[in-house]
């Protein structure tokens, strides 16, 4: 399991505070700040957006 789904598991499932995901996996809270932020952006960029070509083909 990648690092970023671990940070992500602690964060979201464990609702562990940012210093104890920082003390546990041995990175600053910056970094996992800027992991848990990152990762945010990435879920919203997935949502899908009709082209014009899916509209055409209605």
């Amino acid at each position: 399991m990648g690092l970023l789904n671990v940070i992500r598991r602690m964060a979201l499932r464990e609702k562990l505070p940012i210093r104890e995901i920082a003390r546990r996996t041995g990175l600053s809270r910056n970094t996992i700040k800027k992991l848990l932020d990152v990762n945010e952006n990435l879920e919203l960029r997935t949502d899908r957006v009709d082209t014009l070509l899916d509209v055409t083909e209605n």
